[in-house]
């Protein structure tokens, strides 16, 4: 079986209604090892001490497949920039809805999240997703995180930050990419 990590974003207390608890309730029931931490401080994150969980989580699943959602993208990117983690930590990463500089500057709890210019190697097989109307990212995934990193990535017509509000619960194609990495990444059926 395969072990998960799903990181959650910023002022994101794990609810039970959201598609990371989905998913991490769907695979466990697959029978997978999937660690769903809640991360220190959501609402007022410390970068230093979210690199340091992230570090400890991976440590103990070993090579693995991380989903990470908003400012853990960005945490994600930034464990990758400072080498905390690189390649053998994992096998393939998903990058889901990032938000952008422009937003993240604007918010002091989270303005050291924003991540300096430069080129990154990403360890394992990385994809990305995201919205097309996405608030938290108004310049475009793709535009500020796919093309300047190389990243292959989709865009979700109309699936805003791909959260509660944008009406992200079960979510079933990022089940299938998580157990086949090929699956095209959808929006979720309507309801």
């Amino acid at each position: 079986m395969t072990a998960y990590l799903i990181l959650h974003g910023w002022q994101n207390h794990r609810p039970k209604d959201h598609w990371q608890h989905w998913l991490t309730d769907r695979l466990r029931a697959l029978g997978h090892d999937v660690d769903y931490p809640q991360l220190p401080d959501a609402d007022d994150p410390d970068l230093e001490m979210w690199l340091a969980e992230l570090r400890r989580r991976l440590d103990l699943a070993g090579p693995s497949v991380v989903v990470a959602h908003s400012a853990s993208v960005l945490l994600w990117l930034h464990a990758v920039a400072r080498g905390v983690v690189g390649d053998g930590d994992v096998d393939r990463v998903l990058l889901v809805a990032p938000p952008s500089a422009s937003v993240v500057v604007g918010h002091p709890e989270i303005a050291e999240f924003a991540l300096p210019e430069g080129v990154l190697t990403l360890p394992g097989v990385t994809r990305l997703v995201a919205g097309d109307d996405d608030p938290y990212c108004p310049e475009g995934a793709g535009t500020v995180y796919g093309d300047p990193y190389g990243i292959p990535t989709e865009i979700i017509p109309g699936a805003g930050h791909l959260d509660l509000d944008a009406g992200y619960g079960p979510w079933p194609a990022v089940l299938e990419w998580c157990l086949d990495e090929t699956t095209k990444l959808t929006a979720r059926p309507s309801a």
